[in-house]
């Protein structure tokens, strides 16, 4: 399989001051790649920018905004001459039983981590069409395997997982390839905040073993760039956890094949265009 290059590429990504976000745009530029760096924390962005050099852009983001993701994409577009690849990567989470569940809160994870990726991915696909590029959304193993008291992680997951799979029929013809990542627990400041909550250790054990034990960002870090050179459709971390994560879509491209030809698709866009 032909890899996608870095080289000269230009991948914007949201959440880009996070411990992912971060570790993501520095193995970036290090390749050789440029990127535009969306996040809503200014005074990060603006250290982020200066760390990374002449081949950082960066623009304040609320992904809970479209206008807001509208401009920084358009910023970043005009400052770098286009966008070739988006990474969605902007997310919370929390431990909150239903039973105590804090009003608000489970609809700002899915306006975050779920609408926020529709957003991004909105914003960006006019710009990505044009250099028929990759879309990419940081979900989880959360997707497949679901915890209690996490009712709005599992569920924002899992959404991003069937969103991407339907966004990528849509702009298949248009080139474009839209994959989404499937990592278990790593160490990031996310995952600091889980184990000051004595429920979160509770429930995974402090990720000390077995099921829940963490990989390193590193590895997430290195198996998101594989996806991207790849276009992967879906990237899981570790690869052990593949069967798991593969099994609730285990007949979902046969019946995609049968179902959806891709003429019929473009019609349907284009009926809806009309409207």
């Amino acid at each position: 399989m032909a890899r996608y290059n870095f080289h000269g590429r230009v991948v914007a990504i949201t959440g880009s001051t996070g411990g992912l976000g971060a570790a993501v745009a520095s193995a970036l530029v290090a390749k050789g790649a440029n990127v535009a760096l969306f996040d809503i924390d200014r005074a990060a962005l603006e250290a982020q920018v200066r760390a990374l050099g002449d081949g950082a852009f960066a623009h304040e983001v609320d992904v809970r905004s479209l206008d807001s993701i509208n401009r920084a994409m358009s910023a970043a577009a005009q400052h770098f001459g286009g966008l070739d690849i988006i990474v969605a990567n902007a997310g919370i989470d929390y431990v909150e039983p239903l039973i105590s569940a804090t009003p608000g809160k489970f609809e700002r994870a899915i306006d975050i981590n779920l609408t926020g990726v529709w957003r991004t991915f909105h914003a960006g696909l006019p710009h990505v069409m044009q250099r028929r590029g990759y879309l990419m959304a940081v979900s989880s193993m959360a997707a497949f395997v679901h915890s209690p008291l996490q009712a709005h992680y599992t569920a924002s997951k899992a959404g991003v997982w069937a969103m991407c799979n339907s966004i990528r029929l849509e702009v298949r013809h248009l080139g474009v390839g839209v994959g989404s990542v499937h990592p278990t627990f790593f160490q990031t400041p996310m995952m600091e905040a889980i184990h000051s909550d004595k429920a979160g250790v509770k429930l995974w054990n402090g990720n000390q073993g077995g099921l829940w034990k963490m990989i390193s960002l590193e590895d997430v870090v290195a198996g998101i760039l594989r996806g991207i050179e790849r276009r992967s459709d879906m990237v899981v971390l570790p690869k052990q956890n593949t069967l798991v994560a593969k099994a609730p879509g285990l007949f979902r491209s046969f019946v995609e094949a049968l179902g959806f030809k891709q003429s019929d698709i473009k019609e349907a866009i284009a009926l809806t265009v009309r409207r």
